[in-house]
């Protein structure tokens, strides 16, 4: 069902003619609501702003939700929800198996493009980003109702493959003994070797030959380091609690056999053209062509990311396609999906959207490193936050830093602060989830029952209330914006909120009517704080 505010919003909207742009009053005394809606009228009326937002009271009714209106300084008019309406919103979250979430009436299929670690190489920094940030679209969208495909668009194709399997052989290494680790130091190792041996470096160029045309061995070679590397990162995924899974693989690889036929097709249709020798696209408002086929005939990630839109939106019925990727490559997904427009694989009606995000810094503002000084892999970054704090908290610590900033921007790794059960952090959150818990033990052990929500007759119960009824509508806004920090904002004020409530509301040692609505109300809390975390792929401990 819409939220309260929607619904006072779309009335008032009836009335005025326009949006009511409703905003939280600033104060307690201001109610719960206010809108400027008579100010802005009241010049085109010709009207004082105070006779406006007269005339707008007068012919709006609100009486089934709202005490009377108030009209407060130049025009402003003041909003406040009755407490029974309150109540009743309150309590139907607790009956509600979807605790306040709208489930969508058209269900859309989204493609979410996210994590997409190379073969060979262990998990990086920039590899945290993208996979949580992408783990919560998944959880998001989810929730609302739609049908989700996460897409693993793993790095298991190239040139760089003829120079590791040629090392495999030189070496007469058994892959399958290897760990993630293991095959990277292999692929340094055959880096090396291909830079300082032209005889290597021509057999490695023999032998991407050999694998793009189907050689037995060199293809199992291949097969192996995938199979090592996919453990790896397995392990890395069951570690971070997200919800990526070998069905959402879908490497580079996959998109093989489509190359040819996307350069044909372009190059048919007139779309494509030869430019010195290489096959481009050339798109308004863009310096440089897409490549979609090299002068030596290779294709290149453009053409790889052309066929995986073709494929997703004809073989999968994608409405919407979400990469999650660094920010840097904002350019190329701006051009790759201009052209997939113009080639009519992302027709009009299907969503199309890169969302970027920042570095991961230290505490001296650079990259963040190990404490040696080289390059830190994800494993490191989660051993630093560890050495903090348990697991659980740890991961809360490094998801709610990552979320709760604007992912766009950079953020600093900060272990120590980020593990904090005080101000605005993960285990914050946590604590006020077991903080809940432990009251509502407490009334079980006491025998104390309680139903539903009922009395709220002090400001600190009118207000978390009212932030409750809030969370269906922050989440569709999430889902909408693709900005995971206003969820994360919300559960802060919720959770601030609460302990507000707490210390300015007696639970246990109230009694009859208030104790049972008190009770109630820590358990609507519990419940939202619960399903909040695990939107954004965090635990809620029963204790800590």
């Amino acid at each position: 069902m819409p939220s309260l505010p929607s619904i006072i919003s779309q009335r008032i909207a009836d009335v005025a003619g326009i949006d009511p742009e409703l905003r939280p009053a600033t104060k307690p005394q201001f109610g719960h609501f206010q809108s400027n809606v008579a100010l802005r009228l009241a010049k085109a009326e010709g009207r004082s702003p105070r006779e406006v937002a007269q005339s707008i009271v007068e012919r709006l009714d609100l009486g089934d939700l709202c005490e009377p209106l108030e009209i407060a300084g130049p025009g402003f008019i003041n909003i406040r929800l009755s407490s029974e309406v309150l109540a009743r919103a309150a309590s139907e979250l607790l009956a509600d198996p979807h605790i306040g979430i709208v489930q969508v009436e058209s269900p859309r299929t989204v493609v979410i493009d996210y994590s997409a670690p190379n073969v060979a190489k262990q998990m990086h920094v920039g590899h945290l980003r993208t996979t949580i940030i992408g783990d919560c679209f998944n959880r998001v969208l989810r929730a609302q109702g739609h049908r989700v495909i996460a897409q693993n668009h793993i790095g298991d194709w190239g040139t760089q493959f003829g120079m590791l399997v040629e090392q495999v052989l030189v070496e007469d290494l058994d892959v399958g003994t290897l760990d993630l680790p293991a095959a990277e130091a292999l692929y340094k190792r055959a880096n090396a070797h291909f830079q300082a041996d032209p005889a290597f470096a021509d057999a490695a160029r023999l032998r991407v030959v050999a694998l793009q045309s189907g050689d037995q061995r060199t293809h199992a070679i291949w097969r192996q380091l995938i199979d090592v590397s996919m453990a790896g990162f397995n392990q890395t995924y069951a570690r971070l609690h997200v919800l990526l899974s070998d069905d959402d693989i879908a490497g580079e690889s996959s998109y093989n056999d489509d190359l040819p036929v996307i350069a044909r097709d372009l190059e048919q249709r007139g779309i494509a053209t030869i430019d010195d020798g290489a096959l481009v696209v050339w798109v308004e408002r863009f310096d440089a062509p897409l490549i979609v086929r090299k002068r030596d005939g290779g294709f290149g990630y453009a053409c790889t990311d052309l066929a995986a839109m073709r494929r997703r939106v004809g073989q999968m019925h994608a409405d919407r396609i979400i990469y999650v990727t660094d920010a840097r490559q904002a350019g190329h997904f701006a051009q790759m999906f201009a052209v997939a427009r113009v080639a009519g694989y992302l027709p009009d009606g299907v969503e199309a959207r890169h969302v970027g995000y920042g570095m991961v810094l230290g505490n001296d503002g650079k990259p963040f490193r190990t404490r040696d000084g080289s390059a830190a892999t994800l494993t490191d970054l989660l051993d630093a936050a560890e050495q903090e704090a348990s697991p659980e908290i740890a991961l809360a610590a490094i998801k709610y830093a990552d979320l709760s900033n604007g992912i766009q921007k950079d953020y600093v790794f900060d272990a120590e602060r980020m593990v904090q059960t005080t101000g605005d952090t993960g285990p914050y959150l946590q604590y006020a989830h077991a903080r809940i818990n432990q009251i509502l033990r407490r009334a079980e052990a006491e025998q104390i029952g309680f139903g539903g929500v009922t009395v709220l007759g002090e400001p600190a119960e009118q207000g978390l209330a009212l932030l409750l009824t809030r969370f269906g509508e922050t989440v569709a806004e999430v889902a909408d914006t693709l900005q995971p920090h206003r969820l994360c904002g919300y559960l802060f004020e919720l959770a601030t909120a609460y302990s507000t409530f707490y210390e300015q509301c007696p639970v246990l040692r109230s009694e009859g009517e208030v104790r049972a609505s008190r009770l109630a109300l820590c358990a609507v809390t519990r419940e939202v704080l619960a399903r909040g975390l695990d939107l954004l792929g965090i635990e809620a401990p029963e204790r800590m």
